[in-house]
């Protein structure tokens, strides 16, 4: 069974006409994108807080040849093309596959994100709830709430076959 971690306040349900489950397959579908492309398979989700999606994202540092090229900064980058504002509307979820790095935690701050759902955690560089608690930090100027544990064992299991593969060539 999956342990759900909470942090700040949570809504008490997803928007309407959503699931946590649902929110996270948009970024699940994100991760077998980057997959595909042989990066690491990490996908995001943007929501507004009535559940309708800004924008996805999923692993591009290979690619891209860039190392801010993670999920969640080319999701919140694509949102913020898309509304043409470098700050996003209150109340946004963004729903990633696992537990944002302390880069992705900055650029999720300065954007202004309402709330972070990850699916495993990352006990190497998570910086949600791992090695630091992002969400309440006493010199950021924005905080945001974080569910953990969504569909952990499949964001897991996509992330161990991954790298399972890459070790057998």
């Amino acid at each position: 069974m999956t342990n759900i971690i909470t942090r700040g306040t949570p809504p008490a349900n997803p928007p309407q006409g959503q699931t946590w489950r649902s929110m996270m397959d948009t970024a699940i579908r994100e991760a077998f994108k980057a997959r595909r492309h042989e990066e690491v398979p990490i996908g995001a989700a943007l929501f507004t807080a009535e559940g309708e999606l800004l924008a996805t994202g999923n692993n591009t540092p290979l690619t891209q040849n860039d190392p801010t090229g993670h999920a969640e900064v080319n999701c919140i980058r694509n949102a913020c093309k898309n509304l043409d504002n470098y700050r996003l509307p209150r109340g946004t979820i963004l729903v990633v596959t696992l537990e944002p790095c302390i880069m992705c935690l900055g650029a999720i701050i300065h954007a202004r994100v309402g709330g972070v759902v990850f699916g495993a955690p990352d006990p190497k560089a998570g910086a949600v709830v791992s090695n630091l608690e992002g969400t309440d930090l006493s010199f950021a100027n924005h905080k945001f709430w974080t569910i953990g544990g969504v569909c952990e064992n499949e964001c897991k299991e996509i992330l161990q076959s991954f790298f399972l593969h890459k070790r057998k060539k």
